[in-house]
């Protein structure tokens, strides 16, 4: 029977239970999905070491001794097992805390030890390592590489472990060696010399060296990104044929605009509009992400464009994930109107908008005299309808879900134009995954007379010297924004904490005015708080990650971020970038932990080294994978990667991309025969992952 066919309950060494668990934990239904359960590691069993020659890099080792001797300590669940164990050159310690009654010690007898090594007090411990007499060692424990597979702790809890894994895909083999139907064409296998399916999945599970293991992850890695950037780019395709509103004046609101303006824009920023007003004039509906960094004005872009449609007779709105934000947004659009006087109507529509507010508000965009509404996720309400929305603008749009967002566009009879916006610089290699059905545009310059902000590392000895510097910013009449990952003091958790961090630094200031923001606060409070430091009343801001976006003071000078190490690269550049945004000299002071890891020291010195955004979300990536980048999970972009890697794949995604485009520039709908194996793919993966791209 066909893999893809046989129920995994009915595979040998399953059952009924372990199905249940497969099928929850993994989403394993049929053989097939097992043989898709790839390594994400293997150890080289090939080589035996001595203990004398451990070193504090090495993963796992195997070693030939003997145990010498073992003793149990504690009682009942809390009992353990420790043993010595001996190979002739130097002794280390061997322990158990679970399953001590089922380990079989005995003395004379020479072991193979297996397991991952750890120094504790000067001696090499192995935790629950495997112990095979020698007698039982079979040849394949013993050579090659043996591939390890992710579980889950309800899998252990039934031995359900990695050896398992394997083993279940081992009864497997002979059927995977009768053949498994390819998901790619042979003209792509020869033209970009990879393994058949049949071939990858056997070396990917049971390789015979080095070589053909990487060339197995290879064939898997491009199958995986094929098919994402099949989809994506097919999706974009479709959507360059939809209609979409023609907006070719370049009218009066605009011009007075751009003439009021006190500066020049960038050059960066007129490309931009041009590139948008392109779009907007070509009678296809745009979906565009506009990526700038921190204070480039992509703002100002959005309401310039916004104008645009204005002009042609069409309603605009920009949507904001937090009510900061959006007040922010709209106190910046009224003061950059403000020279057209009553020629542009903006109004503001949030959670905390009374309903005596909505009702003006509401039929304002009906009869189509509001011209730009900005908001937050309330403009997504059913109650609010518009009279010609033609232009939507989300900032910061993985804040929004994409169930969300398809709203908006159920409100009119053609799709608006969108244009995403994103202050957070994206890896090329993140944007081709998850935004790689858009349009990209970018802002990569900041406005003349930005000063770089400096930024400084400072480890918590060092707190009295750092205050000296604050006071002296102060005195000079600047301010302060003082960050915290905590509200409350956490007992599980020795970090600073902001309701304490206030109180020390009103103790340590008590000369200056102090204000404090978080997420729990009610909205009318935090934004009074706010207002106050805004107007120059309160000298520091105490705050967590809630001023991320969108708190716009140029007088603010210095942001200090406590225990710095909790956050990710991104969310320090963003928390960076509230400074720097006035004529003056700004810094930012990154406090950690007197000790911190080697991963947490590279990423202070990436943020004290530059200001690019985009070199340091790259960095991000290396570091942290994708996982994280944005906020955006891996597992929760619209495609799951089970061995495709962003960020040490790129090379792999620039071919797959190639391959795609190739295919579909001669045959956009998939109706020549050699193409059929795609688009079956394609409906197959459809099924078991909805495409919210069709919405969107």
């Amino acid at each position: 029977m066909d893999l893809a066919y046989r129920d995994i309950t009915y595979c040998k060494s399953v059952g009924a239970k372990r199905a249940d668990i497969l099928r929850s934990e993994l989403g394993v239904r049929t053989a097939l999905d097992m043989v898709r359960q790839y390594p994400y590691k293997y150890i080289d069993r090939s080589r035996f070491y001595r203990i004398a020659e451990l070193d504090d890099e090495d993963t796992y080792v195997q070693i030939i001794g003997e145990v010498t001797e073992w003793h149990t300590v504690g009682i009942g669940k809390a009992q353990r097992l420790i043993a010595t164990f001996n190979d002739g050159t130097h002794q280390c310690e061997l322990v158990w805390f679970r399953g001590v009654q089922y380990v079989k010690l005995a003395k004379g007898v020479q072991y193979l030890l297996f397991g991952k090594p750890s120094r504790f007090q000067h001696l090499y411990n192995f935790v629950h390592p495997e112990l095979t007499p020698m007698s039982k060692v079979t040849p394949e424990m013993t050579q090659g590489l043996e591939p390890y597979y992710n579980t889950t702790d309800r899998m252990k809890r039934i031995n359900l472990n990695s050896k398992a894994i394997r083993g279940i895909i081992a009864e497997l083999l002979p059927d995977l060696k009768a053949g498994v139907p390819d998901t790619i064409g042979a003209d792509i296998l020869q033209r970009y010399r990879l393994m058949s399916l049949t071939d990858a999945l056997l070396n990917v599970h049971f390789p015979h060296d080095t070589l053909s293991m990487q060339n197995a992850r290879a064939r898997l890695k491009f199958e995986e990104l094929f098919y994402i950037q099949l989809q994506i780019l097919r999706q974009m395709k479709r959507r360059e044929q939809n209609p979409g509103f023609l907006m070719p004046t370049v009218g009066s609101r605009f011009h007075a605009l751009y003439r009021a303006l006190p500066f020049d824009l960038t050059n960066a920023q007129k490309r931009v509009i041009r590139e948008i007003h392109d779009d907007l004039k070509s009678g296809h509906q745009m979906n565009r992400l506009l990526q700038g960094d921190v204070g480039s004005g992509k703002t100002l872009v959005a309401l310039l464009c916004c104008l645009l449609a204005v002009d042609n007779g069409y309603q605009t709105c920009i949507m904001a994930p937090t009510e900061i934000l959006a007040n922010q947004h709209y106190e910046t659009l009224k003061a950059f109107l403000a020279p057209l006087g009553d020629a542009v109507h903006v109004a503001l529509l949030t959670g905390s908008t009374t309903p005596k507010n909505r009702v003006p508000i509401h039929n304002g965009l009906m009869n189509g005299t509001i011209h730009i509404l900005i908001g937050t996720h309330a403009l997504l309400e059913d109650k609010v309808q518009w009279n010609n929305l033609g232009f939507v603008v989300i900032d910061e749009q993985h804040r929004f879900g994409v169930a969300q967002r398809a709203k908006l566009w159920t409100k009119n009879r053609l799709s608006p134009h969108i244009l995403v916006m994103t202050a957070t610089p994206i890896p090329r290699t993140l944007a081709m995954t998850v935004y790689g059905d858009l349009q990209v545009s970018v802002i990569d310059e900041l406005p003349p007379g930005r000063k770089p902000i400096q930024t400084i590392h400072y480890n918590l000895q060092r707190r009295a010297q750092v205050y000296a510097f604050l006071r002296k910013q102060i005195q000079a009449g600047r301010q302060i924004y003082v960050v915290y990952p905590l509200i409350k003091e956490n007992e599980k958790m020795d970090l600073q904490d902001l309701e304490n961090g206030f109180n020390e630094l009103c103790e340590a200031f008590p000369e200056y005015k102090i204000s404090m923001v978080h997420g729990q606060m009610r909205a009318a409070d935090k934004d009074l708080q706010m207002q106050r430091f805004a107007s120059g009343e309160t000298q520091i801001l105490v705050a967590t990650t809630v001023i991320e976006v969108g708190v716009n003071v140029p007088n603010a000078t210095v942001m200090m971020i406590q225990n710095a190490e909790r956050f990710g690269l991104s969310q320090l550049h963003q928390l960076r970038g509230r400074v720097g945004r006035g004529g003056e000299q700004s810094y930012c002071l990154l406090l950690t932990d007197n000790e911190i890891s080697t991963d947490t020291r590279k990423r202070m010195d990436i943020m004290v080294a530059t200001n690019d955004g985009f070199r340091i979300a790259e960095a991000d990536l290396q570091l942290r994978g994708p996982g994280d980048m944005q906020g955006t999970q891996q597992s929760g972009t619209p495609f799951d990667l089970h061995i495709a890697n962003l960020a040490t794949d790129g090379k792999l995604l620039n071919l797959a991309r190639q391959a795609a485009l190739d295919i579909l520039e001669a045959d956009p709908l998939l109706e020549d025969e050699r193409n059929r194996i795609y688009k079956r793919q394609l409906d197959i993966l459809r099924q078991e992952k909805p495409m919210w791209g069709d919405i969107s």
